[in-house]
């Protein structure tokens, strides 16, 4: 069966074709070329005609063009358009004109710099230009990094090397840093929230060093598809970008569908779930031979799944081996063969997380499909771009959960299609994390007094680190005094630089895997079912002092689910807005979450099947906040019941929560709420939303300058909701909400709303 016979079968299948939403079809579109520019050196010219290139896309001629005039440029097209031709012709052309040019490539994963490393490897092979080009990561032989040093004209790495690995040595790098002519940062949309924060410092420190040597670099940055990638990218590289986003790449026709599980409750509003929808259309995949990739938002999530699709394949008498998982967790030899598997064709089926959301080569996929939104409407394209990445035509299938998120996007599809992508939000001058850059750029050369980084008070903080005896202030210089190496603690990707390390103890000790400090006590506590390529581990012990968890293979007929508690504690407050009978304010908050404990769900039904308690430490991070609060009058006024005021708030709260990453363009995961029904800091009724990283990162204040439309997001989504109660795509479930969660909810936010409206 072809791909275009399995979509007219889905769309004549009464089972599936009654539960779509929307069915977008986006026409095929013709290439637009322009002439190799005259300034290209005929060696390169050579190369691409030997590469079946006989012309240039029109924005890969515009980027040539922009970035030889010496402009900094963002590149914005879509996925397997030629962005990486862009910036690979000019470095190129840059370095045959001057043999000491150097360049540094910046992506955002390991994986992502082999990539391209083998596609920039192979143009200057063809072109047999003696050019060195190298990847320079935590994988590199030690053996290799002198020459790497010493005659390397691209080197091609990660912010994390560079952060740890290039900047602190950069006594060794002169060559590099004399000559730096260009550094390019692929996929700058991926750099969003902490991860984009500490990088936009990163590059402050980068260029501060390169010009102690004398040099001033040129920024080429591309760009998936978001609302603001110049603003963006003017923000991590604090220099003027000149925009390129016409695209001249052709494309396939794409399919793309939007597909609502039917309704198995209507009290309890539960649909069928995307796990089990998924297994259902896997069937109809495998049996079309057809290549696919599944999304999954956690990675319990794609074990779960990877584990049920090798169920049905086997039932269909198809080798399991061609199904697979991937995730952050596996072994890098693991993840390459996974993608050499998938390029070649012996891997059929592959669940993901957004891992393979970036740009990595793994050949051409038939259709692609997301269990579940992915969070943020930039990603949901990205990963629908793995699909399709040629001109073929290609199908993507976004299968819906019962969360509101979820729900508000089946209940207004124009939301989705005709909305431009969201916005990405980086916040460098964020006090915790400016303040850990400083300190490794004070160990890498001496700040001078009146010296300014990122922000025009640098030099308070430059006291504060010398009255912490971390700095010495000598002859108008802040010289770095601690014998720490400052990099080796500062983690760019998380809150807490340390791992813990995952031991299989079946068979002698053998790594399998790792996990962050801060996943590890809700996926690797003790007793817990931990899943890695479908296979079951059960956690035997977390030692949490040494940063380890043992396990031993098992087989058992379900999977753990952790249940954690938070408290907050408020530690100041930098703004409020008085509304009438009520207080909205915003500040600095300190949250403590623990692991108490953990439920077993039975795998296919998902019943719960036992539970367990959890005994670990708390985890506390200090957080920006926006929180309201309610006067006792408001609550009179509404005369809601003191028995039935926690669910209410509870409802508002999980409402709330979910919309908000839709009005304020997040991941799901970097907001959370929490309500109280007599918060300590006022002894009122009090509902928090707190940015769920250290320091915080704008979000909760993005809430406070602009609270009305996600107040109504939240009412529009629980009022539209079929259920009589409550239910997991409105306020949450009745069990955790009360039989009136509901109806008090929407009395509570229609007041709300008012006031909000009226101010």
């Amino acid at each position: 069966m072809t791909l275009e016979q399995l979509i007219d079968f889905l769309r004549s299948d009464p089972d599936f074709s009654n539960n779509i939403i929307s069915w977008k079809e986006i026409p095929a579109r013709e290439a637009v070329f322009g002439e190799f520019p005259p300034q290209l050196k005929e060696v390169l010219k050579e190369a691409l005609r030997q590469k079946g290139i006989k012309k240039l896309y029109s924005h890969q001629v515009e980027a040539f063009n922009a970035i030889e005039a010496g402009k900094n440029v963002v590149l914005v097209t879509p996925t397997a358009s030629g962005k990486t031709l862009a910036y690979n012709l000019p470095v190129l052309n840059n370095v045959l004109e001057n043999r000491e040019s150097r360049a540094i490539y910046l992506f955002p994963t390991k994986a992502l710099s082999q990539d391209q490393f083998k596609e920039l490897h192979d143009l200057i092979t063809l072109s047999e230009a003696d050019i060195k080009t190298y990847t320079f990561d935590g994988d590199t032989p030690v053996t290799a990094r002198k020459a790497i040093r010493r005659a390397g004209h691209i080197v091609i790495t990660n912010p994390d090397m560079l952060h740890q690995g290039i900047l602190p040595h950069h006594t060794i790098w002169v060559k590099l840093f004399e000559n730096l002519k260009y550094v390019v940062i692929d996929e700058i949309h991926h750099y969003r929230g902490v991860f984009g924060s500490h990088l936009g410092n990163l590059i402050r420190r980068l260029k501060r060093v390169a010009r102690f040597y004398g040099s001033d670099p040129q920024f080429i940055c591309c760009s998936a598809t978001i609302a603001n990638p110049a603003e963006l990218a003017e923000k991590i590289v604090e220099e003027p970008i000149q925009l390129i986003d016409e695209n001249g790449a052709p494309s396939g026709k794409k399919h793309f569908i939007l597909y609502n599980p039917p309704v198995i409750n209507k009290e309890l509003g539960i649909r069928r779930s995307v796990i089990t929808e998924i297994s259902r259309l896997a069937s109809h995949l495998l049996s079309a031979k057809v290549q696919f990739i599944v999304f999954a938002r956690s990675r319990v999530r794609v074990e779960i799944l990877t584990k049920y699709i090798k169920e049905t394949a086997k039932k269909m008498h198809i080798s399991t081996e061609k199904v697979s998982g991937y995730r952050g967790g596996y072994l890098p030899l693991e993840r390459r063969s996974i993608e050499n598997g998938l390029k070649k064709g012996d891997i059929l089926a592959v669940v993901s997380t957004n891992a393979l959301e970036l740009g990595i080569d793994i050949g051409q996929l038939d259709v692609s499909i997301l269990a579940g939104y992915p969070g943020t409407i930039a990603s949901a394209w990205q990963q629908a771009g793995r699909a399709g990445r040629r001109t073929n035509t290609s199908l993507t299938i976004l299968v819906a959960s019962s969360s509101p998120l979820n729900q508000y996007i089946m209940e207004n599809p124009h939301y989705f299609f005709d909305k431009s992508p969201e916005s990405g939000i980086v916040d460098p001058n964020n006090l915790l994390i400016l303040m850990s850059h400083m300190k490794c750029a004070a160990f890498e050369i001496p700040f001078a007094d009146n010296e300014v980084f990122g922000i025009q008070a640098s030099s308070e903080v430059l006291e504060y680190l010398v009255e912490n005896n971390v700095l010495r202030h000598t002859d108008g210089k802040y010289y770095w005094m601690s014998e720490i190496f400052p990099a080796e603690e500062v983690s760019l990707r998380s809150a807490s630089p340390d791992n813990v390390v995952i031991i299989d103890k079946t068979h002698g000790d053998r790594v399998i895997g790792e996990i962050d400090l801060f996943g590890a006590p809700m996926l690797v506590h003790q007793e817990a079912i931990y899943m890695h390529e479908s296979r079951q581990y059960h956690v035997d012990e977390l030692d949490w002092n040494r940063k380890k968890a043992y396990v031993r293979a098992v087989s058992v007929d379900y999977y753990t689910d952790a249940i954690t508690k938070t408290n907050i504690k408020v530690l100041t407050v930098d703004e409020e807005k008085a509304l009438s009978q009520m207080l909205l304010q915003y500040g600095e908050v300190n949250v403590s979450t623990v692991t108490t404990g953990y439920k077993k769900i039975k795998l296919f039904s998902h019943e719960n099947v036992g539970a367990g308690k959890v005994y670990l430490p708390e985890i506390e991070m200090s957080t920006s906040s926006v929180w309201l609060e309610l006067k006792p009058a408001f609550l009179e006024q509404l005369q809601i019941p003191s028995a039935q005021l926690g669910g209410a708030l509870q409802a508002v709260a999980n409402a709330l929560r979910n919309i908000a990453p839709l009005f304020i363009m997040c991941d799901p995961g970097d907001i959370r709420s929490v309500p109280m029904t007599r918060a300590p800091f006022s002894q009122h009724p009090t509902i928090y939303l707190y940015d769920n990283y250290p320091g915080g990162v704008g979000l909760s204040m993005k809430i406070m300058s602009y609270p009305y439309p996600i107040f109504q997001g939240a009412l529009d989504q629980i009022t539209s909701c079929a259920c009589e109660q409550g239910c997991p795509s409105c306020v949450g479930p009745v069990l955790e909400v009360g039989e009136q969660g509901k109806r008090l909810a929407i009395e509570l936010l229609r007041e709300i709303n008012q006031t909000l409206q009226q101010k």
